[in-house]
């Protein structure tokens, strides 16, 4: 059973890395099977969302099969399915552990997090996304992991192809050709938090060198979550009267769930490994099916066979802290109605900002798929409810004007999917003109940039001729540029290629956009 979990595990990895890859632009604007698809089988978020927004998107009604599963064989998504969970495995792994290793018994921690998410999200603020397990793997790899590869390994190919090696420059010319087309991006992405995010992300795996597993065993709120159905699941272990405390099953226990421990033993922490019946040398541990017991009858939250000791006043504080967190991170000018963050611009379809920040669960998708790499994940700039959500920044990126891909990764509708032709009406800002740096304004240079590439079909930039005068007082007929508030739509390309590159004398604001009926620059 444990070589048939390996494998299981290896399978569901490789499939959750070929759909990363494959989430991206691939020349037309259709995407196959995007990896939301992990997101969709999510049952947490689908919880969170529908608390939060009361509305949740058709696929995440997948995730009903995550949790019949896990009413009939227990938490094996963990054990079995989890892309993080396997990497976590491979990550513990690397390091020698002794027998007898003093675990920590900090599992009640994650069923902390995990209360505290679930009421701050019944208050429409959702956090969710920022520790579920599928949402933080798809980010991280979006963020930083995926563009390091990409770097470090077009650095490498480009060192071998330098060194003018005849025979070796041939061979290494071919493996990246393949590496182009199958795993390497289109072109090298840039996020401005990649280190950041990359960061916390290296530090979760590192933390499987001080416990094995430690993020699921002590931190994982999809964990936690899945833990409290398991405890109605039919699939149960069991131990006979041959069992002689030898301990071997707690060397090799995947989720910390004292299984050496007959009137300890926590089946909310069980994996469904088969370890410890692998390696049972009295074959005292079996698995079958069984009527689930009722909590009361399994001791509740209060120690007993299977109980979940989490103690009253722990769980009470983690509700109150959820309800507390919700006026602690909203009690700020970015929550009032009249304060609005001119770069805060954000992706085409995009829901009112209210409603966007109760349904993005900051999985970093759209950011992966946009073709000009100009979604980037913000910090601050819509608060802390907001970090790592998507903004538009043009100085880097501009939105592609027969591009809705964005709309077709959004695993919760935060982003609605557009056609084209839907796209085309949608404003996500407005271009701005800055006359004391613009060159045909305020240094009598001639410049048609911005117009030439504005991709409306009718231009939302036209030109004023005007004569001006040089130095010398020589007269210069150059053509300024006005902008057309009906017809920009702020995408802003004119920003991205204006060639005044350090500050751009045009530039884009979040004026004007369709989803707000406050941020508005001309009065109906």
């Amino acid at each position: 059973m444990r070589n048939i979990r390996r494998i299981s595990q290896g399978i569901f990895l490789i499939i959750f890395l070929f759909l990363f890859i494959q989430t991206e632009a691939k020349g037309i604007d259709e995407l196959g099977y995007p990896v939301k698809i992990f997101l969709d089988f999510d049952p947490l978020i689908l919880t969170t969302t529908i608390l939060s927004a009361h509305a949740a998107a058709k696929a995440f009604y997948l995730s009903a099969i995550t949790i019949i599963i896990t009413l009939v064989f227990g938490r094996m998504f963990c054990g079995w399915a989890c892309p993080l969970g396997t990497l976590n495995n491979i990550v513990g792994s690397l390091k020698k552990w002794r027998t007898n290793t003093v675990s920590r018994n900090w599992y009640r921690v994650k069923y902390y997090i995990l209360i505290f998410l679930l009421v701050s999200s019944v208050f429409s603020l959702q956090l969710v996304g920022i520790m579920d397990p599928i949402s933080l793997l798809i980010r991280s790899l979006s963020v930083s992991i995926y563009p390091l590869f990409n770097y470090g390994t077009r650095a490498v190919f480009d060192a071998v192809y330098n060194s003018d090696i005849k025979g070796l420059v041939n061979l290494s010319e071919s493996i990246y050709s393949i590496l182009k087309k199958g795993v390497l991006s289109f072109q090298q992405p840039f996020y401005v938090q990649s280190t950041f995010v990359g960061a916390l992300f290296l530090f979760i795996l590192g933390l499987n060198l001080v416990e094995k597993r430690f993020w699921c065993r002590h931190l994982c709120p999809l964990g936690a979550f899945l833990g409290l159905l398991s405890r109605f699941s039919i699939l149960k272990r069991s131990v006979s009267e041959g069992c002689t405390s030898c301990g071997a099953c707690a060397n090799v226990c995947q989720g910390n769930a004292n299984p050496d421990k007959k009137e300890e033993w926590r089946d909310t922490e069980c994996f469904y490994c088969w370890n410890c019946d692998d390696v049972c040398p009295q074959n005292a541990v079996s698995f079958g099916f069984h009527p689930p017991l009722s909590p009361l009858a399994k001791g509740g939250i209060k120690g007993g066979y299977g109980g979940l000791d989490l103690g009253r006043r722990r769980v009470i504080t983690s509700m109150a802290s959820g309800v507390i967190a919700v006026p602690l991170l909203r009690a700020n000018p970015l929550s009032k109605s009249e304060f609005i963050n001119q770069r805060l611009i954000r992706p085409p379809g995009s829901l009112e900002e209210k409603e966007f920040l109760k349904r993005c669960v900051k999985c970093g998708e759209c950011m992966k798929v946009c073709i000009t790499n100009g979604l980037q994940p913000t910090l601050l700039e819509a608060g802390i409810e907001g970090i790592w959500s998507p903004i538009l920044i043009p100085k880097i990126g501009y939105c592609e004007y027969r591009c809705t891909l964005c709309g077709q990764v959004c695993p919760t509708g935060a982003i609605k999917r557009l056609t084209l032709e839907e796209k085309a009406k949608v404003k996500i800002g407005l271009a701005m003109i800055d006359k004391g740096r613009c060159l045909p304004y305020a240094h009598a240079r001639p410049c048609i940039v911005c117009e030439e590439v504005c991709p409306t079909p009718k231009k939302a930039i036209w030109f004023e001729k005007a004569i001006v005068k040089d130095r010398n007082g020589k007269e210069v007929v150059v053509q300024q540029p006005r902008v057309d508030l009906e017809l920009c739509i702020g995408c802003g390309i004119c920003e991205a290629k204006c060639p005044v590159v350090d500050k751009p004398a045009i530039y884009v604001t979040s004026i004007g956009e369709s989803r707000s009926k406050e941020n508005r620059l001309l009065m109906d």
